[in-house]
């Protein structure tokens, strides 16, 4: 199958094209800004299906928007008309349709255009809101977008009103939503929504992209595993310069080793590794209600506990290739010996995150 993009180097455009091309199944024809629009008769005639994305938001002249929408969505319309196929076509309006300013009425304009075509082909109108995501043009797409690049690069930032609400999709969920449509599975009517879809304040945005900064410095991470949060924290990463995907993290060490803490959670505990010599033994204590899991990344280490109270004896070996998880037990005193012969490193989650005014660490020797 073939599939026209107009729009094709866009922001939401590029999104398209790497999803379409990870399937290995479609041939992408693109038409960019540069592509002379004597060329899209061409191009529809090979088209089993169109995403028509090309529009203007930003322009520096009013009069673009009826060009850069409308006008261009006229042409299209004009040229898969006279193709006599049926060419399913899926368009990016715009919420702002439903508004009376110049930008929303060339949206409208270009809507009314396909509407025309519905009695010919399959026609899907997606009247999108903010769009937000990796490649995002900042002081363009959206105030996601420049929020993430200058929070990211050190730049301020302008909130004029930080409790407007603003609607906002993934581009991800955007994409896929759209593929759904050549795989076979959208049941989609003329006028389809994105889901999920997320409302934020402008203020609530600005300091969720702040505290992903400020993560580095805390090493405290924010819950971005799944929802808006998850999808803000890709955006902002995607914002980061090459010189910007390292950092550094304290390193505190002794006679024994190094012990270096990774990164915490607010409400799961927090993750590191230490390293110990031949011989040497950390630990020699016992916790109330922490608990932690250790994992031997290299070497071999003893472990040994000891009941608190009933002064009961356990102890174990592990070596860094069984790849076996050891947890302390509340109430028992535990330690830690590297009994080989090379550097002993291993790695460590506890379930909260030290806490020197209330460490719940008792010294007591195994």
């Amino acid at each position: 199958m073939k599939v026209l993009i107009t729009g094709s180097q866009g922001f939401l455009g590029k999104n398209l094209m790497v999803r379409l091309r990870e399937l290995k199944k479609y041939d992408v024809l693109e038409f960019t800004r540069d592509t002379n629009v004597d060329k899209l008769s061409g191009l529809v005639a090979q088209a089993d299906f169109v995403f028509h994305l090309a529009g203007v938001n930003r322009p520096q002249n009013e009069s673009e928007f009826k060009e850069g929408n409308s006008d261009l969505t006229a042409e299209l319309c004009r040229v898969l008309r006279e193709s006599g196929k049926s060419v399913p076509v899926v368009y990016t309006s715009s919420i702002q349709a439903e508004l009376q300013n110049p930008y929303g009425q060339s949206k409208k304009a270009a809507e009314d255009h396909l509407l025309a075509l519905k009695d010919l082909m399959p026609v899907f109108i997606y009247r999108l809101p903010n769009i937000f995501g990796k490649w995002s043009r900042p002081n363009y797409n959206s105030a996601v977008a420049t929020f993430c690049n200058n929070i990211a690069q050190g730049l301020p930032i302008s909130i004029h009103n930080p409790d407007a609400q603003v609607t906002l999709v993934y581009v991800d969920d955007v994409v896929t939503q759209f593929l759904s449509h050549l795989d076979g599975t959208s049941q989609a009517k003329t006028y389809p929504v994105v889901e999920p879809t997320y409302k934020a304040t402008v203020g609530d945005l600005a300091r969720q992209i702040e505290s992903f900064k400020d993560s580095r410095a805390t090493l405290i991470t924010e819950p971005v595993g799944t929802g808006l949060v998850r999808a803000l924290h890709a955006t902002y990463l995607s914002f980061l310069k090459p010189e910007q995907f390292a950092y550094s993290v304290p390193r505190y060490g002794d006679n024994r080793g190094v012990f270096v803490e990774m990164l915490k959670t607010r409400d799961s505990g927090q993750f590191s590794f230490f390293t110990a010599h031949p011989g040497i033994t950390r630990g020699g204590h016992y916790h109330h209600s922490k608990t932690e899991k250790f994992l031997v990344l290299k070497g071999k280490a003893r472990y040994r506990f000891r009941h608190i109270v009933t002064k009961e004896f356990y102890e174990l070996d592990v070596d860094a290739e069984e790849s076996k998880i050891v947890e302390t037990i509340p109430g028992w005193s535990h330690d830690i010996t590297n009994i080989g012969s090379d550097e002993l490193v291993v790695m460590l989650w506890a379930n909260e995150i030290f806490d020197r005014a209330k460490p719940d660490t008792v010294a007591h020797e195994v």
